[in-house]
């Protein structure tokens, strides 16, 4: 047991020096610049990925890393607005658009490389948004593809193919997987919280909680039907 804390330790001793900005850090980014074949270092890198159930609950998540590592507090997710039906393009298309309009009107620092979780389609239809934006110029995009880890880039049907032991890679793929948990994690909660609705929390002035309330304290639906006021009034008031 004090091995294994002493190896956590460890690990955690590592993650946290990695949060600052070390020349390890800067020979990674530096790396990224030369591999990727990117105009500037991507200090700053935004990763977008969507999710649904069958066409329903859709959201989008971006996650950011600043010097090849998260910074979880400039994370953001999406409610998807004006896609209906299962569209993973127009998806991508809503939140890269909201993302930037966004940031331009708050004046705020744009990435220097935004990675889109996907192949050619969904980087067209992020690419589209940024044209809209006139940041086409500004803001470098590329997608990585989950099946061969390829990597696509606007205006070229040829991907990258890094070597599997690349330290850049190896960033991008953390990347991705942390806009997949990220999204996964606040999909999931939007489904449960549509999901959990019944017959209850369609009664006015009955919400989530009161719900919750009755079926732990008296059952099902049917047995609440067939209660008495008094018994209702001693779970959620008169």
């Amino acid at each position: 047991l004090v091995e294994l804390a002493q190896k956590n330790a460890f690990v955690q001793m590592q993650k946290a020096i990695a949060h600052t900005k070390t020349p390890k850090n800067e020979r990674i980014l530096e790396l990224m610049k030369s591999e990727l074949k990117l105009k500037s270092l991507p200090i700053h890198i935004e990763c977008f990925d969507n999710s649904n159930f069958h066409g329903d609950y859709p959201v989008s998540a971006c996650v950011v890393f600043k010097n090849a590592q998260p910074s979880k507090k400039d994370y953001r997710h999406f409610h998807v607005k004006t896609v209906i039906g299962p569209n993973d393009f127009d998806t991508m298309k809503e939140a890269v658009f909201r993302r930037y309009h966004r940031l331009l009107e708050e004046d705020a620092d744009l990435p220097q490389l935004v990675v889109i979780d996907g192949g050619k389609g969904q980087l067209s239809a992020a690419m589209e948004s940024l044209i809209k934006l006139n940041l086409e110029n500004e803001i470098q995009l590329i997608s990585i593809a989950k099946r061969l880890e390829e990597i696509y880039y606007p205006n070229d049907s040829i991907p990258l193919h890094l070597n599997v032991k690349s330290e850049t890679l190896k960033v991008l793929q953390h990347i991705r997987d942390e806009a997949h948990r990220f999204g996964i994690t606040f999909h999931r909660h939007i489904r449960d919280k549509g999901t959990l609705q019944t017959e209850l929390t369609k009664i006015n002035r009955i919400g989530e909680q009161s719900a919750q309330k009755l079926l732990a304290e008296i059952g099902s639906v049917e047995q609440i039907k067939s209660s008495t006021l008094n018994q209702l009034e001693k779970v959620v008031g008169k």
